[in-house]
């Protein structure tokens, strides 16, 4: 797969991201998650009216320490990240209202193609407690390809099955991690401030990449990121800094079964797959000239000829012209459209004929 023989995967590397990042090759991952820090523009503590830290913003990580300084370390990192992607790789990049627009500059500066923004819309999200501003209740992930010339992955139909067969939106409703998922320390408080929902890695990890390729991480924390990629069948890479973050991504990854290769395969996109006409078919008498194509309705009748035309009526030409034609529609399927009439008298839909070329290969 040219992940480049250097490459440490499926580990753990704990140190500076941008030392980290500089050891690794060049064009050797598939794909990036990176959720960085925020930036919070904070004065002081945020506060409870109980007097507690709010969670997720008492990290001095995550501290504003000037946009210049924060800038800076957006663009080395990026850098970095470019550096290691492959040409067709894509990155996803995740931030709040603090620092989301900082890091679409810094991407669009340094030769990043923007192809979605995606809103994670929490279903339970944490309240407003001084009641001064909106209820926070979304994080922005920016999807960008390497380049405008990348030949990206999406894997359209495996999004579009995850969402019982409807066009994945770019809003997606997932909750809060909680429960049995949050990690947890010693005495019972959340390990990490801001780990991140296995559902939402689950969908970035499965739309961008095949069971095989490199995901990497280079701002692991408690490693839900290399988690869901080991489940899915993929190989990860993390980065993680502060060591007790690091050591409990490991410990979380040690019980982690990837599926079986079967189950880890997605639909492949409509590109990939290989292009059979309809002619084909014929020349192969598996729907034989002289044969008679129907609609599901059984409204018109088409004979096939040797060509691979069709002829219903005055309309003869390829079965997606006849098919508009005979509907007086602007375009037509007619994969979709056409059924094959078998001997028994049962419809068999063409595309299905298709189908079966394609898997025999």
């Amino acid at each position: 797969m040219g992940t480049g023989l250097d490459l440490p995967l499926d580990q753990v590397m704990v140190g500076d991201c941008l030392e980290m990042l500089r050891r690794l090759p060049p064009a050797s991952v598939h794909a990036i998650f990176a959720d960085p820090p925020y930036n919070l523009q904070l004065k002081g503590e945020l506060r409870r009216p109980n007097d507690s830290v709010v969670d997720g913003v008492d990290d001095a990580w995550d501290r504003f320490d000037g946009f210049p300084a924060y800038d800076a370390f957006t663009r080395a990192w990026l850098t970095e990240c470019r550096r290691v992607l492959r040409k067709d790789g894509t990155i996803w990049v995740m931030g709040a209202y603090h620092n989301v627009f900082r890091l679409g500059t810094a991407l669009q500066d340094l030769g990043y193609w923007i192809l979605n923004d995606v809103v994670w819309r929490k279903s339970n999200p944490m309240p407003n407690f001084r009641g001064r501003r909106f209820t926070n209740a979304h994080e922005t992930l920016i999807w960008a390809s390497r380049g405008p010339e990348s030949r990206y992955r999406f894997n359209y139909a495996a999004m579009k099955a995850l969402n019982d067969d409807l066009q994945m939106r770019s809003d997606w409703l997932i909750p809060l991690c909680t429960g049995g998922e949050r990690l947890r320390d010693e005495a019972g408080k959340k390990l990490h401030p801001t780990q991140k929902p296995e559902a939402l890695l689950h969908r970035v990890i499965l739309a961008c990449t095949a069971p095989g390729e490199v995901v990497l991480d280079p701002f692991l924390g408690s490693g839900t990121t290399a988690a869901v990629a080991k489940r899915l069948g993929r190989r990860f890479l993390g980065i993680e800094r502060d060591e007790t973050y690091a050591a409990a991504a490991l410990a979380r990854l040690e019980g982690i079964e990837p599926l079986p290769e079967s189950a880890a395969l997605s639909l492949p996109a409509k590109r990939d797959q290989p292009r059979i006409a309809f002619g084909t078919l014929v020349e192969r008498g598996i729907v034989p000239a002289g044969s008679r194509l129907t609609d599901r309705h059984r409204r018109w009748k088409a004979e096939v000829g040797a060509d691979g035309t069709l002829r219903c009526g005055r309309a003869t030409g390829s079965i997606h012209k006849v098919g508009s034609e005979v509907q007086e529609a602007p375009s037509c399927n007619g994969w979709l459209f056409w059924h094959v009439e078998r001997r028994d008298g049962s419809l068999r839909l063409l595309d299905e004929y298709r189908a079966e070329i394609a898997a025999k290969g």
